[in-house]
């Protein structure tokens, strides 16, 4: 069996990685606050993770691996957004609207998500779908003497913990110096922190032994854990802005209320993502959602691969010429995988033969950059080789079984397109000159759709060349509308798109 070594926050160094039990592999993750569309730093600890899913899933079984990633859907920002939808006329109870605006962004989460290659957890438990555990738990906190009641609210008393500030590595009065922690009357302790908070008759709540109210973050987490995963399990992670203050809480309000010392074994944290080199801002103006890429015509895959590049404990830096050069080097696999033929690498039941030395890659430590030149090296002697079948086929098959693993998907591959040099006696079967016209086709392009998209260019460019400007307007406009683009070279033109385009829908256009 493969050894899985992973820096274990918790003791701030690399170890080996021992599940509590080989045959079910826990693991949960920190999952969105559901209140607006998943920006693009939301998504690397998705596919940091979802790659050790598949890691573990590769080296213990599919069916011993169960992972969690929670929805924060008991939010203020939640309620703000509800309230300002209710003040601008929209039907519907605070409740209610606060549901239809969480049951959106979850649909808008999974969609984006979906196209970056996540797999979706074994289980994706709301926030309010486990109210009366938090309830539960909390009352047990304070039966144990670690939590107090005070005005309506529920806090854990940290002096009761004395293993607090482990995982970050600080003491409290440190914490206290360099936190922003909320001054309250009813606190005995600056740094205690909210289990329960009362709600107000415009905010949402649920009735509870110190009034109607709503639970705090933090409990959230721990009480979905338990139900899902029990007292302890193997892998926490997320992003490393949640490893204070919101898992040392979950650590010591956990551990309190299920008298174990140990919480999750190994604690996995992502470094944040900047955006051309700086910290992605609003105000900076570099501040993009997933959807916005994906719209844009950046394709999942080729974000995923950009994320891939860098270390997952390594500050990520998005930039427009990184997501080029990933294009390139997808769309440079997929044009070798051409070769196994369309039978072979369109079978989704198909995971494709991994090499050991990809998998002792990427199972140290996640290190998808070392996983990804593993990649890069095997195309190049498949591409060395591609004039000796016999020799390139297992070459494209561990190329294939490696892409799968990494959560890249051959059969599905819409939107990884590669340039076809063609020429008019190529593709009509004809000795006529015309315009240079490049074409950018999926992998397995048939002659008939080459020559489709091949039209395409050569009609609007001949327009312009005439002079109709208008008509090639509104040819461009409605080939546009079907996902194909055209572009204007020195000596021709281009046809691109960022997926496959319906040759029904295009050939009455030419």
């Amino acid at each position: 069996m493969v050894e899985i070594k992973l820096h274990n926050s918790k003791t701030r160094k690399k170890e080996v990685f021992t599940p509590i039990n080989s045959d079910n592999v826990r693991m949960y993750v920190c999952g969105p606050t559901v209140y607006d569309r998943a920006h693009l730093g939301n998504a690397r600890p998705v596919v940091v993770f979802d790659v050790l899913n598949r890691l573990l899933r590769h080296v213990y079984g599919e069916d011993h691996v169960t992972y969690v990633r929670n929805f924060t859907d008991v939010d203020d920002k939640i309620n703000a957004t509800a309230k300002a939808r209710k003040d601008a006329g929209a039907e519907g109870t605070m409740e209610e609207l606060i549901a239809a605006r969480s049951d959106e962004t979850i649909k808008w989460y999974l969609e984006d998500m979906e196209e970056l290659g996540a797999r979706e957890p074994d289980h994706m438990p709301r926030a309010t779908q486990y109210i009366e555990q938090m309830i539960a738990m909390s009352q047990d906190l304070i039966d144990k003497g670690h939590a107090y009641a005070a005005e309506g609210h529920v806090l854990f008393a940290v002096d009761s913990y004395k293993k607090y500030g482990a995982l970050s590595g600080r003491s409290v009065d440190d914490m206290i110096a360099g936190a922003r922690v909320e001054v309250a009357p009813y606190k005995r302790n600056p740094m205690d922190f909210v289990l329960w908070k009362p709600s107000d008759e415009n905010t949402p709540g649920w009735d509870s032994p110190w009034g109607k109210g709503r639970p705090g973050w933090h409990i959230e987490c721990s009480a979905m854990a338990f139900e899902l995963l029990g007292e302890t399990f193997d892998i926490h992670g997320g992003g490393n802005d949640l490893q204070f203050p919101h898992h040392e809480n979950e650590i010591a309000q956990s551990c309190c209320a299920h008298g174990e010392d140990t919480f999750a074994q190994y604690w996995l944290h992502n470094e944040m993502l900047q955006v051309e080199g700086k910290k992605m801002s609003k105000s900076l103006g570099n501040f993009f959602t997933v959807r916005d890429l994906l719209d844009q015509g950046t394709t999942g895959e080729v974000i995923r691969y950009v994320f891939l590049q860098t270390h997952y404990r390594k500050p990520m830096n998005w930039t427009e010429l990184k997501a080029d050069q990933a294009t390139k080097h997808l769309s440079n696999y997929y044009r070798l995988l051409a070769d196994l033929g369309r039978t072979y690498w369109e079978d989704e039941t198909r995971s494709g033969i991994v090499a050991d030395e990809f998998v002792s890659a990427l199972a140290d430590d996640i290190n998808g950059s070392l996983a990804l030149h593993h990649l890069h090296d095997l195309a190049k002697e498949a591409r060395s080789k591609r004039n000796f079948p016999e020799k390139v086929k297992p070459l494209l098959e561990r190329l294939h079984g490696a892409l799968v693993l990494l959560g890249f998907n051959p059969a599905k591959s819409e939107a990884l397109w590669f340039f076809i040099e063609t020429d008019e006696k190529d593709l009509l079967g004809t000795n006529e000159t015309g315009p240079n016209i490049g074409v950018f086709g999926w992998v397995g392009i048939s002659e008939i759709e080459k020559g489709v998209l091949f039209r395409v260019g050569r009609k609007w460019w001949e327009l312009r060349t005439q002079g109709q400007y208008n008509l090639a307007d509104e040819l461009r406009d409605e080939i546009l509308s079907l996902g194909l683009m055209l572009e204007a070279t020195k000596n021709g033109a281009q046809v691109k798109a960022p997926k496959p385009v319906s040759m029904e829908k295009l050939e009455p256009l030419l």
